[in-house]
This record gives C-alpha cells, sequence and structure tokens, in this order.
C-alpha cells in the first residue's frame, strides 16, 4: 500500500509510463516524477518503489538510466522544500543516529528498572555497504533501497538508523535468533541491490554484524559515533 495514495498521481507517471511502454527514452518523465515526489514529501523509497513497480508490471529490468534521473530529480525536489524535520534522514527514511540515542537512553532506563543491564537484554546488528567513489545518485538509490530492506526484514518495533554513508544499525533485543537476524539481512540487501542494478554500489560481500552494547547509556552513544566513521 503507498503510504500517501492522494499524492500518487502526477503528470510525470503518464509521461513516464508512455515512455517506457514506446520504448523511447524515459529520463526526462523520471526525473520529472522525481522532483513531484521529493518536492511533495514522498520519501527516496516510496519513488524508487514507483518505478520499480513500473517495470515489473511490464516484465523489464529496471533501466539504471531512469533510476539515476529519477534520484537526481528526487534531490532536486527535496532541497526546494524548506524546514525538514531531522527524526529521519529524507534518503533512507531511517531515524538519525541522535534519535536512536534517545532510544537507547530509554532501553537501558527501561533495564535497570527491570533488574537487569541493557547489555544482557539489547544488541546492536550493524550493516555496513559503505563505498567510496560513488556519484551522488547511486548513494541515494543505495540509501533509499537499504532502508527499505531494513523495514522488510526487521518490521515494527526495532528502532534503527543510519549512522553514516553506507553505515545502519537496528537495535535487538539479544537472544539466541539474533545472527540468524543479521545473516537475513545480508541476504536480503544482496538481492534487493541486484534486483535494482545497485549491486556495484555496495560493499561485497556485505559486512553484517552483531555489536555488543557497553555497560552506560553515554558509552553506548558514544559507539554509534564510532561505528559512523
Amino acid at each position: 500500500m503507498w503510504l500517501r495514495p492522494n499524492d500518487w498521481y502526477h503528470p510525470a507517471v503518464d509521461a513516464l509510463v508512455e515512455a517506457v511502454e514506446a520504448h523511447r527514452t524515459p529520463v526526462a518523465a523520471a526525473q520529472r516524477l522525481g522532483a513531484a515526489r521529493g518536492s511533495a514529501g514522498v520519501g527516496m523509497g516510496e519513488s524508487l518503489d514507483d518505478l520499480s513497480c513500473l517495470y515489473r508490471a511490464l516484465e523489464r529490468p529496471v533501466d539504471v538510466d531512469a533510476m539515476r534521473a529519477l534520484a537526481i530529480g528526487w534531490a532536486e525536489g527535496h532541497e526546494s522544500v524548506p524546514d525538514h524535520a531531522v527524526v529521519r534522514d529524507p534518503g533512507t527514511g531511517l531515524p538519525t543516529a541522535e534519535y536512536l540515542g534517545e532510544r537507547l537512553r530509554e532501553a537501558y532506563g527501561q533495564a535497570e528498572r527491570d533488574g537487569t543491564s541493557a547489555t544482557e537484554t539489547f544488541c546492536l546488528v550493524v550493516l555496513d555497504v559503505a563505498l567510496d567513489d560513488l556519484d551522488a545518485w547511486r548513494r541515494m538509490a543505495r540509501s533509499a533501497t537499504v532502508g527499505r530492506t531494513l523495514g522488510q526484514v526487521f518490521g515494527d518495533g526495532y528502532p534503527m538508523a543510519v549512522l553514516a554513508d553506507g553505515i545502519y544499525v537496528v537495535l535487538c533485543p539479544r537472544g539466541q535468533g539474533t545472527p540468524q537476524l543479521a545473516g537475513t539481512l545480508r541476504r536480503v540487501v544482496e538481492k534487493n541491490a541486484e534486483i535494482l542494478g545497485l549491486a556495484g554500489a555496495m560493499r561485497r560481500p556485505t559486512r553484517v554484524w552483531v555489536e555488543q552494547l557497553p555497560a552506560a547509556h553515554t558509552d553506548a552513544v558514544e559507539l554509534l559515533g564510532q561505528l559512523g566513521r
């Protein structure tokens, strides 16, 4: 389900569909659609979903040039809107590291009230797909893809954040199933990247690991900063 159905339609949708069906270059229409989505406050992930769904419906591989154009248009449209909220990263749709730091504060407080420690009950799953020397549109497309993938794998209820370009973290209950969940994340990230033609924009093999939380909240916030460097 599209998150904001009333905002879905734009004339660029028709132009894009017509171009793809007629085997004409879809670049201009894709850039117009990206700009419309960005200025409307739609996330990059949903915008890419628009494009990939079209190509899936037509049983064709996603056009990388169209994806690039959509990403460029989205950035232009997003930058034209003032006063963006800082709670979420616009490219991934994920919360910021600062927001996760507050969620960590809650986790440490809850553990103390329960007579346990956050070190025993929680851990961090860290995902690193960072690569140097990527152009801007591939960074944006990669960020959107990873943000959507994290939502697919973990669903609601798992605090997560983007720490830096290509580095992401999820706060998880500490348990025997966590390493398997991390392995699932790696496989789904790599599969989605291949489907969207972004395998070359991600570190291979993808790095995913489980990080133990330190004893104190202040040290946990410092750990987030270290992981993002």
